[in-house]
């Protein structure tokens, strides 16, 4: 675990990921870019921001358990698709042709060559009266603010 969490810095942002929270019969993932690993609580987290208009955002807030996977460079187009269309449309994920395996309480896919299953811990909206106005300016001028979920991480996948 000490290894991985090394590599934390730079991780969502070189790498992208994937969050999913859900079932194998009902599930729904997209690519983040924003995300960070640590402690809260004497326990391992990781931390994610997701977009109340998300499709996914539903299926985070259902469910006490997601997975934040990541993936070889071979998978970053399908992860460019999963990250712009909605599963409100359709089965994106079918559509990129990745498989969704069972994984704890929660899902991750075949393809991906690690993943986090986290147990949610916390949940808070942020609030753009807390932010700087170059940040609103740039990232939330037609949305709401991300909602943060912090998961203790159980267990890593590889």
């Amino acid at each position: 675990m000490k290894e991985f969490f090394d590599k934390s810095l730079s991780i969502f942002q070189s790498d992208w990921a994937l969050v999913t929270a859900g079932s194998t019969d009902n599930c729904n993932t997209m690519t983040i870019g924003w995300g960070g690993l640590g402690t809260l609580w004497r326990k391992p987290v990781c931390t994610v921001y997701v977009k109340p208009c998300r499709y996914t955002h539903s299926f985070m807030d259902a469910n006490d358990y997601f997975t934040v996977s990541f993936f070889g460079d071979e998978y970053r187009s399908a992860l460019s698709v999963l990250g712009t269309k909605s599963g409100r449309d359709g089965n994106k994920i079918a559509e990129v042709g990745f498989d969704v395996v069972p994984c704890g309480e929660s899902v991750t896919f075949r393809q991906a060559k690690t993943t986090l299953l986290c147990r949610k811990i916390y949940r808070q909206d942020l609030s753009a009266d807390a932010m700087p106005a170059d940040v609103i300016e740039k990232y939330y001028t037609e949305e709401a603010p991300h909602t943060v979920f912090i998961g203790e991480v159980i267990d890593i996948i590889e």
